[in-house]
């Protein structure tokens, strides 16, 4: 007999025992095991399906990128999309949220977006504000971000070709308009093809957890008036800085063990700060909603809004008689904001979002009319409502 004859038969290693060092398992997590593994091999072979349809369709987003390469057509139409997020929701039989369902399907076209070009968007940075948040929710995270110091940056990184469409911030549900985006509307030929309506959580964050040696607090002038009764009830000695954002802020803070700062959670991990407190908000139900900037014009898609710039001759009745030709052509007025003109005559623009696309025959006579009353009226564009 040899020494290989002589060596023991080796026994086959069970599944499931412990390796060598590895503490046995128990009854309960190997009859756990056992009634798993089929299930897991089911969604093992799902995933295979799932990833071998995500490529064909993949395949033909390319061949539709060709097509529009041939007649110049644009990469991104919200319209469009917005129209297969909502078919999928209608044909959702669950347990998927129609939320998650959206959510899926945004970061799916994104991708598929992305293999025609990616496309590059201005937003108010640095990284990690909430206009970035905006972005990616609007667009999906297959887009290059690209921060700008403040919101007049953003739209002259639209007006000058840099990038292909920007983010800026147009009101909140607590402190109202943000009224420098209002003023460079005024004076943009850019267009309006999106909006975004994003929930608004606000946190105190500094270098040190317990606030030790701080003295004072920046964020965005907007966030500081979102906060400011929190401030005042926990942090009344702290002196509050208005900066052009909230994760400079947040930068500031990383940088400078005397200041704290009011951001998203992102710009806490982002420049490595400690969380003090979370969700400081004034309102629990705080948001912002933000628009899309670029030169394109939204078809219509279904469910759409208008945004418009007005103003009327200073005479009695005026603004009354203005906006008669909404109410006459049963199209409804979802938001009225009057802006100073800077005239020094105590003249007024009014900023009027309504429902429906301008291209709908209710809208354009409606707007028709008001072109014929008004001292001014420019059309910000039509988009698909975030509602």
């Amino acid at each position: 007999m040899t020494s290989q004859d002589r060596t023991p038969a080796r026994e086959e290693t069970p599944p499931n025992a412990p390796q060598n060092g590895d503490s046995p398992l128990s009854d309960a997590e190997r009859k756990l095991s056992v009634e798993l593994g089929p299930l897991r091999e089911q969604i093992d072979s799902v995933d295979r399906e799932l990833l071998a349809m995500l490529n064909r369709r993949a395949k033909l987003a390319l061949e539709v990128g060709e097509v529009k390469k041939k007649y110049g057509a644009p990469v991104f139409r919200p319209e469009r999309e917005l129209q297969v997020i909502r078919k999928v929701q209608g044909a959702n039989p669950g347990p998927l949220l129609g939320e998650s369902v959206a959510a899926i399907w945004r970061e799916v076209m994104s991708a598929c977006r992305g293999l025609e070009k990616p496309l590059e968007v201005a937003f108010l940075g640095p990284a990690g504000t909430f206009s970035e948040q905006a972005l990616y929710a609007h667009f999906g995270h297959e887009v290059s971000g690209v921060p700008c110091p403040s919101i007049d940056e953003v739209f002259r990184a639209v007006e000058a070709g840099t990038v292909e469409y920007g983010v800026v911030p147009v009101e909140n549900s607590t402190e109202g308009a943000v009224s420098r985006t209002l003023d460079l509307f005024l004076q943009t030929s850019l267009k309006i093809s999106g909006e975004i309506a994003l929930k608004v959580h606000h946190n105190l964050m500094a270098a040190t957890p317990d606030m030790k040696g701080v003295t004072v607090v920046r964020a965005h002038a907007q966030a500081l008036a979102q906060c400011q009764h929190w401030l005042t009830a926990n942090y009344p000695q702290l002196e509050r800085q208005a900066v052009s954002s909230n994760a400079e802020a947040a930068r500031m803070a990383s940088e400078d063990p005397t200041v704290a700062a009011i951001a998203a959670e992102s710009a806490a991990n982002r420049y490595h700060l400690h969380l003090v407190r979370t969700h400081i908000q004034d309102d629990p139900h705080n948001r912002t909603r933000f628009a899309v900037i670029g030169r394109y014009e939204t078809e219509p898609s279904g469910s759409d809004q208008t945004s418009l710039i007005l103003s009327v001759p200073n005479k009695a009745g005026a603004v009354y008689q203005l906006l008669a030709p909404l109410a006459e052509n049963g199209v409804s007025m979802c938001r009225f904001e009057s802006r100073p003109a800077r005239s020094g005559a105590w003249e007024y623009y009014f900023y009027v979002d309504v429902e429906g696309h301008q291209h709908e025959p209710s809208v354009a006579r409606a707007i028709e009319e008001l072109r014929r009353n008004a001292a001014y009226l420019k059309v910000l564009g039509s988009y698909p409502s975030s509602k």
